[in-house]
């Protein structure tokens, strides 16, 4: 029994044993596990910091505001006989807005140019009979009384005359108003009142509004903080101003300040400008707010990155710089301004550094990366 059982637990130390030694087969995967692995490096897109011309400027809101209206308003009473326009049309300097009964003021043109008519044959007569008078006066044929009194007739008729010539002349004005025109190109508003209503001089509503649409004004206010770089930049020239519509695809609209108000406004410690555009095309229209840009100078060597690169985070804004070893190592920068998916740059940088602007959040400072250009640098001074 005892050797049986030896024999016994020789065998299952045998079996134990095979079992615990590593076979061939699986030591290589083993060996592979313990060894470390070699990560790729990271593939990211890199722009190159740049100096170039950057223009210096306000960005704000603002609104058009026309340099021109004007409420058209009847000057006599009368029953509108005709309107010549719809509401929302162009019109041009001149162009008939309103006929206005004419036939009493026709009258009393007439009548007038009648009392001219009486009054100037009359003083005919008298300067004849003046110089008839004046010739028997002289051979004293005729009392100097005679010849006084005829001269004071004439006279009198002479005055006459001239007030006869300033009622027609009053007439013809008054005639004038029966035809309402337009003072101005401009577009008008809604048509108050139509055919047949009866209007009054001077009325407190008008019959039609226009507003001047060519040229027209952005208004805009600016802090008191920018009004010296403001007064500075005017004193070398006219200041470019670009406005943007809202909505609308085309290129921005460029005019040139021509107002800067006399006070600032204290409650705000802003100060008013205007700038005057040709609007050529109506794109402007009185009381839309638009993007304003107001061009000061230019920065002729700002160092500019795309705003793709920028990083805002607890500390501030940072960009990844992409060493000569391909390692990266992340910046804290000072941005001055953007414009136009450019930032400009005045601090923690230097031209020529390439910055990551696709795959930042991958990145931590010291990883490898395998750098990308994402497009040709803007064209500029290269680095000094």
């Amino acid at each position: 029994m005892k050797r049986l059982l030896a024999l016994l637990v020789l065998a299952a130390l045998v079996v134990g044993g095979a079992m615990l030694w590593p076979r061939g087969d699986r030591a290589p995967s083993n060996v592979a596990a313990r060894q470390p692995q070699e990560t790729a490096p990271l593939v990211v897109s890199v722009a190159t910091a740049v100096l170039k011309p950057v223009p210096i400027e306000i960005s704000t809101i603002g609104t058009v505001d026309v340099i021109a209206s004007v409420a058209v308003k009847s000057r006599i009473d009368g029953e509108i006989t005709e309107v010549h326009i719809r509401d929302g049309q162009a019109v041009k300097q001149g162009d008939l807005l309103f006929s206005i009964d004419s036939r009493s003021i026709r009258t009393e043109l007439t009548q007038a140019e009648a009392n001219l008519a009486r009054d100037q044959a009359l003083l005919e007569n008298a300067r004849r009979n003046v110089t008839r008078l004046s010739k028997l006066a002289s051979k004293d044929y005729v009392a100097k009384q005679s010849m006084d009194e005829a001269a004071t007739n004439a006279q009198s008729l002479e005055a006459s005359v001239r007030g006869d010539e300033a009622a027609v002349e009053a007439a013809r004005v008054q005639l004038t108003y029966t035809e309402i025109r337009a003072p101005m190109d401009a577009r008008a508003g809604t048509v108050q009142l139509p055919r047949g209503n009866l209007v009054r001089a001077n009325d407190s509503s008008p019959l039609v509004v226009l507003n001047q649409m060519q040229p027209i004004y952005v208004a805009f206010s600016v802090p008191q903080s920018d009004l010296p770089t403001i007064r500075v930049a005017q004193a070398n020239g006219a200041l470019p101003v670009g406005v943007t519509v809202p909505g609308d695809s085309s290129p921005p609209l460029q005019g040139e300040v021509a107002f800067i108000d006399n006070a600032v406004d204290e409650s705000t410690g802003t100060i008013q400008l205007k700038a005057r555009f040709d609007n050529a095309e109506e794109r402007l229209w009185p009381g839309q707010y638009v993007s304003v840009t107001l061009t000061t100078g230019v920065d002729a060597k700002a160092l500019v990155v795309p705003d793709q690169a920028l990083q805002r985070g607890q500390d501030g804004t940072h960009v990844f710089v992409v060493q000569e070893d391909s390692t990266v190592d992340m910046r804290q920068v000072g941005v001055a301004r953007s414009r136009q998916g450019e930032a400009v740059i005045i601090e923690g940088l230097s031209a020529g550094d390439r910055v990551v602007v696709e795959g930042q959040l991958r990145l931590s400072p010291g990883d490898h990366v395998q750098p990308r250009l994402q497009s040709a640098p803007v064209s500029g001074e290269g680095s000094s």
